[in-house]
């Protein structure tokens, strides 16, 4: 009978040069004299990512310049709005949820850095009621009335947030109907896509 030794194989993958930004993450800054192809690419940012997720990070921002854009399908991942909603609140409070509506979103430009940014608002219904937070994310979670959440003098110190309490409030009382998430098919393929629409 053949013996065999246990070979321990240390196996050095090649990572991105990246560093830590204020909220947790890191940047990797992409300048053209870099020449990649998408392969290569693709390769590296699995490596990296699973490093960064060993290391805690929470985020990665990947700037690329205009030459290397042929590389940014390998780092967006297509994720619709209702299920990424689903997501981040197991991911952050624990509570599994459905997604309900699409009640309001936000557009701001020259945001994190510098760039536009969207913010979306949406009213999901919990499936369990026990709150587990995800420290790194959030500083606290708590279930309370909706008057009790837009009363909060923090609410009322932004008008932004005054506006989308009012929201919510009012879609409480039913004098406001968001948008429902509307599963259907692309024109020329039978690619899935949600349409958004409001009482159809």
């Amino acid at each position: 009978m053949d013996s065999f030794e246990e070979v321990s194989i240390d196996i050095k993958m090649e990572i991105f040069e990246a560093i830590e930004d204020n909220y947790g993450g890191v940047i990797v800054n992409m300048k053209k004299e870099e020449p990649m192809d998408f392969l290569k690419f693709h390769t590296m940012l699995k490596a990296s990512i699973s490093h960064w997720r060993l290391k805690g990070k929470k985020g990665v921002w990947i700037k690329l310049s205009i030459e290397l854009a042929h590389l940014v399908n390998a780092a967006v991942k297509g994720e619709d709005i209702c299920m990424a909603a689903v997501r981040e609140v197991k991911e952050e409070t624990g509570i599994e949820t459905e997604f309900v509506e699409l009640l309001a979103f936000r557009q701001s430009h020259k945001s994190f850095f510098g760039k536009s940014d969207l913010f979306f608002i949406c009213m999901l219904k919990p499936l369990n009621f026990t709150i587990n937070k995800q420290e790194a994310e959030i500083e606290e979670a708590k279930w309370m009335p909706m008057e009790e959440y837009a009363s909060q003098s923090k609410v009322n110190q932004s008008e932004l947030s005054k506006m989308i309490a009012n929201i919510c409030v009012a879609k409480k009382e039913e004098q406001y109907n968001g948008f429902s998430a509307l599963l259907t098919t692309t024109g020329h393929s039978a690619k899935k896509c949600y349409l958004y629409s409001n009482n159809i």
